[in-house]
């Protein structure tokens, strides 16, 4: 059945390559005189159309995202990246989180034991959560108000909106970070001493920053919890009116 729908397939892309190739051909092959300049016109947006109309109603092989490696495919970070774009990434991170491994020989890292696989496995989970927390850091940032001045009065209530939903940007990130911790713990295991998925380097420094206290968005995110709380209450404080 299968073969036959792609030797059918083949066929009306060949019929319409030939007809396509003929159409220019008559084209090229046109004099250049005043009324065949009209009907050359004619031929050509016909040629378009037909083209256009062709790809656009041709069937296409979706791919399926189920696993995942294929959601964490779809996280990427922009240049310039906009609230949208960090919700984007957050929810693809979130379905990568949720979803399950794909069989190990098709990951990126070379497996080759049962033992590194448990550790691949437990240093995706922790890398995704940690991924997590950058992206709430930088969607807070983009509502956060770093300084309150004695003229910010008249838009209180829009600052204050905008660093309510900065706050829980950062809230939501000490739970990820409670995640991270629980699966580098895993990851760290004395079982894997000398064992390193030397294909995912950057998992195994997060891990390591993580146990030499090097990387801790713990700290991070209470610091900018305490400075935002107090830039809360200022806020509110202050006279409306002024």
């Amino acid at each position: 059945m299968a073969k036959r729908q792609n030797s059918s397939m083949q066929h009306v892309v060949f019929s319409h390559s030939a007809c396509f190739f003929c159409i220019f051909l008559i084209i090229k092959h046109f004099p250049n005189t005043s009324d065949n300049k009209n009907v050359k016109k004619r031929l050509f947006t016909i040629l378009l159309t037909s083209i256009i109309i062709f790809f656009h109603t041709s069937p296409t092989f979706a791919y399926m995202v189920k696993f995942k490696e294929d959601w964490y495919k779809l996280y990427h970070v922009h240049y310039q990246q906009y609230p949208d774009d960090c919700i984007e990434n957050i929810y693809w991170l979130e379905k990568a989180a949720q979803a399950d491994f794909c069989n190990p020989q098709f990951t990126d890292a070379k497996i080759t034991t049962e033992k590194e696989w448990e550790k691949y496995r437990y240093l995706f989970q922790m890398h995704i959560n940690l991924k997590l927390i950058e992206q709430h850091l930088r969607l807070g940032r983009t509502y956060d108000k770093k300084c309150i001045y004695f003229y910010d009065a008249p838009w209180k209530d829009e600052y204050l909106r905008n660093m309510e939903k900065a706050l829980s940007c950062y809230k939501a990130g000490l739970y990820y970070w409670q995640e991270a911790k629980v699966w580098q713990e895993k990851a760290n295991s004395a079982s894997f001493n000398f064992l390193f998925i030397t294909a995912k380097q950057n998992w195994e420094d997060e891990r390591e920053r993580i146990a030499e206290g090097k990387l801790d968005y713990e700290k991070m995110l209470n610091r900018e919890i305490e400075r935002l709380e107090k830039n809360i209450k200022e806020l509110n404080e202050m006279d409306k009116k002024y």
